[in-house]
C-alpha cells in the first residue's frame, strides 16, 4: 500500500511522517485492494486570529470508489491526523457493510475482499493504540474572491453510485457525469433528508 504524505504550511518531518504512516499501516488488512493513499497535512491562519490543523486522508480503491475524510482542529496536527483516520475507518466500515446491488459494484466491498478482509478494531481503540471535497476557510490576505480553483475527474456513473460515492468522500455535495442521461449533474443531500439532483441546462 502505497502512502504519500504532503504538506501546505507544514514541514513533514520523518516523526510526523512515521506518526501518519504507522496510524495507517494495518489499512490495507482492513480494507484489500487499495491503490493508495495520500495524506494531505496544512496550517490555516483564520480570520478568527486561530492556528487551525488539517488533516485530510483520500484513499483510492481499485475498481475506482474514493474514500476521503478530513479533520481540522485547532493547534496540534497529531491530533487531527488521529481524527482523520477514525473518520476514514468509519468510510471503510461504510465500504465494507454495504451489499453489492446492481449499480453500485464500485461502492462496496466484494465477497472475496471481505473474506479477506481483517474486522475493524473499537475505533476509539484504534487511536489509542498508536497514540469519507472541503476546501480550506477564507484567509485575509486572499486577493481574489475565488480563493481555490481544483480540477475534478467526472467518471461516468448512475445516480445510485454518486450516493455511494459521495457518502464515502463523507460531502454533502457532489458533482458527477450521468451516464443514464449523458448530462453532468450535481448531487445534494436535503436539509429535510434524502438526495435532490441539479440538472443544468443552457440558456
Amino acid at each position: 500500500m502505497d502512502v504519500t504524505i504532503k504538506g501546505r504550511n507544514v514541514k513533514i518531518t520523518e516523526a510526523l511522517e512515521n506518526y501518519a504512516k504507522k496510524k495507517l499501516d494495518k489499512l490495507d488488512r482492513y480494507l484489500p485492494n487499495i491503490n493508495d493513499v495520500r495524506v494531505d497535512l496544512s496550517h490555516e491562519h483564520t480570520r478568527r486570529g486561530e492556528d487551525l490543523m488539517s488533516a485530510q486522508i483520500t484513499v483510492r480503491h481499485q475498481r475506482g470508489a474514493i474514500l476521503r475524510a478530513e479533520e481540522r482542529i485547532p493547534g496540534d496536527i497529531n491530533k487531527a491526523i488521529d481524527s482523520a483516520v477514525e473518520k476514514i475507518f468509519r468510510r471503510v466500515q461504510r465500504f465494507k457493510s454495504k451489499r453489492s446491488r446492481k449499480g453500485k459494484e464500485r461502492f462496496v466491498a466484494t465477497l472475496e475482499e471481505l473474506d479477506l478482509a481483517e474486522e475493524i478494531p473499537e475505533i476509539e481503540e484504534y487511536v489509542d493504540e498508536y497514540a469519507d471535497m472541503d476546501e480550506a476557510p477564507a484567509t485575509e490576505t486572499a486577493a481574489s474572491p475565488v480563493e481555490r480553483r481544483k480540477d475534478i475527474d467526472l467518471a461516468p456513473m448512475s445516480e445510485a453510485e454518486a450516493i455511494e460515492q459521495m457518502e464515502l468522500l463523507g460531502h454533502n455535495f457532489f458533482l458527477f457525469f450521468n451516464a443514464d442521461t449523458g448530462k453532468i449533474n450535481a448531487l445534494y443531500k436535503r436539509a429535510t433528508g434524502g438526495y435532490g439532483i441539479l440538472i443544468p441546462q443552457a440558456p
